[in-house]
């Protein structure tokens, strides 16, 4: 790891916050800012999603950014129908480099759902050209660049939202209230369910249509062949598997489990710190068993049961995107986890009524994850999903994956994000940069 990388990691965690800037058009008088004028980088299904989310919060959208122009082209036509049938006479541009987005400066905010390998460059660059930043999960492709990020927020004064929308989900947060009121006793055991980690590419070479500019889709990434399984031509309505390889993601570990472990932080109340240890499974060519575990000896396992599951001395919650249960004592009090049972909304809202009416810790109310991070913009203030948590987050799928690749048993310290007691090797905290793509 070269010395600037080094000094980011090792500097972090003492950086001293800028003062807070408001966003362009809005002043501390103006009860009512203009709308704020977003740019879009990488237009592929979650995107486009994002996309028309956001307009239907009223944000224009005045330029979007891919490398494959007919994702482009497409995505800069919606825009411009949205906005003649709303009577708007706003240019949407269209371009092929972030950067173009990243030197405006009527653009107050950008949201990035680009392959994991391109989060971190244009987030970074938004930052310091003092633009708010959305930013897909995980938020970074390894740990040297979920430092950085948090690092440049803080120096910049930006607000940022990563997308771990599950925190805006009642069923999430019913559930971590639960667990951190301490209904199901001291919390032994997380165990979270999710696929494989991440391989090294292998695929074949393709002959590659002419319309994606595939050096530029490579970016920071290593050289190789085309091959359509990373990028898919044309308007596909999946989600490519770019995030299977190393190169790019980090398997499903980085996918969902960018989700799950973010919600076992969330329960635990390990927002801005971590675990300590990286306990790889016994068979070094196992996919499931890796553990991370925390100072106070609780344990998070991946392999096993539904999304998340918290295990404490007297029951466990069970919770994932539509399904909830809650044991207590070996009584199934609370349950919606097939379609045989009962509706999920109403198992969680009885579970909430019985047990967190007059509970001591009450967790963030996201209003939704977007109008959430409208609201933070706005008003200047922490999103649900900030960079600590988007960044907390992804280095635990990180280490989870180092705990894989190198079948390690590590010690960490989330207080410097560094490996501790002469274990690991700081070059599993960031990787090679294929110039020029850089943080500059």
């Amino acid at each position: 790891m070269d010395n600037s990388r080094r000094n980011f990691i090792k500097t972090s965690a003492g950086a001293a916050a800028a003062p807070l800037l408001l966003p362009l058009g809005l002043s501390a008088q103006d009860a009512s800012p203009k709308p704020l004028r977003m740019g879009f980088i990488g237009m592929g299904k979650q995107n486009r999603g994002l996309l028309r989310n956001f307009m239907s919060h009223g944000t224009h959208v005045v330029s979007v950014c891919d490398v494959d122009q007919t994702r482009l082209k497409d995505a800069k036509a919606g825009v411009d129908e949205q906005n003649a049938k709303k009577g708007l006479n706003i240019e949407c541009v269209a371009t092929t480099k972030y950067e173009d987005i990243i030197a405006r400066d009527d653009i107050d905010a950008v949201c990035i759902a680009t392959p994991d390998h391109w989060h971190a460059i244009p987030t970074v660059a938004a930052l310091r050209s003092g633009k708010d930043v959305y930013c897909e999960k995980p938020l970074t492709h390894n740990i040297f660049e979920a430092v950085t990020v948090i690092d440049e927020v803080k120096k910049n004064g930006r607000v940022l939202q990563t997308g771990s929308m599950q925190r805006s989900s009642k069923e999430f947060r019913v559930a971590c209230e639960l667990v951190r009121n301490g209904v199901i006793g001291e919390i032994e055991r997380v165990e979270c369910s999710f696929g494989d980690p991440g391989r090294p590419c292998d695929l074949p070479e393709e002959q590659m249509e002419p319309g994606l500019d595939w050096e530029r889709w490579l970016g920071p990434a290593p050289k190789r062949p085309y091959n359509s399984i990373l990028s898919p031509r044309g308007l596909h309505n999946n989600f490519p598997r770019w995030r299977n390889y190393r190169e790019f993601g980090g398997g499903m570990v980085t996918d969902w489990g960018a989700h799950h472990l973010d919600i076992a932080q969330w329960g635990l109340g390990m927002d801005g710190s971590g675990p300590v240890e990286v306990i790889p499974p016994e068979d070094p060519e196992a996919n499931r068993g890796c553990t991370l575990k925390y100072a106070n000896g609780v344990t998070v396992t991946h392999g096993g049961g539904i999304g998340v599951e918290f295990h404490g001395s007297k029951g466990v919650v069970q919770v994932s995107r539509g399904k909830f249960a809650l044991t207590i004592d070996g009584e199934e009090k609370y349950r919606a986890l097939s379609k045989e049972d009962k509706s999920v909304t109403s198992q969680y809202t009885l579970a909430e009524r019985e047990f967190l009416e007059t509970a001591e810790i009450k967790l963030y109310k996201s209003v939704g994850h977007v109008p959430d991070f409208l609201q933070a913009v706005a008003n200047r203030t922490k999103p649900i999903t900030d960079e600590v948590v988007g960044g907390g987050s992804a280095i635990c799928c990180h280490l989870m994956n180092i705990g894989y690749y190198f079948n390690a048993n590590v010690k960490w310290n989330p207080e410097t994000n560094e490996f501790a007691d002469g274990t690991g090797d700081p070059a599993w905290l960031t990787r090679d940069y294929r110039a020029p793509y850089s943080f500059g």
